[in-house]
């Protein structure tokens, strides 16, 4: 019989690490298929609530926020390029003509958009957003915090346009939004991806696949075993 498991993520479009992670939940779930079922649900976490409309250049702001000298920054980059396209993901630029230079960006109306997609469409949808915004920031290198980007990117999913429009607008979205992050701070969660396995267990940062398929494997044991005590 499978199991059944909802898997809350807290996450940031502007992470790297968020997309590696799922890719490597992914691969875990692959490998639990017929054994364990998992719904993703996203919820917003922003690595920078305070950055200005026009972004910052990425290499610039990790030397700047971590205090790294750019060829450490450069080594960082590397590596985690290498262990993203082992996971089966690309940060390399997939658009026409010499990449533009990759910046950092508000991610807020992002969440807004996420969160309304979850409460409208489903996980299902919420997820493909996700993974379309990832794309749309890291391989093609777009201001995913302009109305515009985002609305383009959502109706390209076959989701209404004119929802876009409302969502970025809506005050109470907005109020949910700050609560979910508030909500993250509360649980110690202060970096993300952080992985919320049954509203009860939690996997912090991006884990490979066995840590993550193990960890699920122990969550349905350790609940299979407090249902058949109860």
């Amino acid at each position: 019989m499978t199991a059944r498991v909802t898997i809350d993520i807290w996450s940031d479009v502007m992470c790297p690490w968020c997309i590696i992670g799922y890719k490597q939940l992914h691969t875990a779930l692959a490998t639990l298929e017929g054994e364990i079922e998992a719904e993703i649900r996203w919820h917003p976490f922003e690595l920078n609530p305070d950055m200005p409309p026009e972004g910052e250049d990425s290499a610039a702001h990790i030397a700047r926020k971590y205090g790294r000298s750019p060829a450490e920054a450069e080594a960082g980059r590397e590596r985690m390029s290498s262990i993203a396209e082992a996971a089966g993901y690309s940060f390399r630029y997939t658009g026409e003509g010499e990449p533009p230079p990759q910046r950092m960006r508000n991610s807020f109306l992002a969440h807004k958009l996420l969160t309304h997609t979850l409460a409208a469409h489903g996980a299902e949808a919420q997820t493909r957003l996700k993974l379309a915004l990832f794309d749309a920031h890291f391989q093609q290198r777009r201001d995913v915090s302009d109305r515009a980007v985002l609305v383009e990117v959502y109706g390209a999913l076959g989701l209404p346009l004119y929802e876009a429009e409302i969502a970025f607008d809506d005050p109470v979205l907005g109020e949910r939004v700050r609560a979910e992050e508030a909500q993250a701070w509360d649980m110690n969660i202060s970096g993300v991806p952080a992985m919320l396995v049954n509203a009860k267990y939690l996997i912090p940062g991006a884990q490979d696949p066995d840590t993550y398929a193990n960890a699920l494997r122990r969550v349905v044991a350790k609940e299979a075993q407090a249902a058949a005590v109860s």
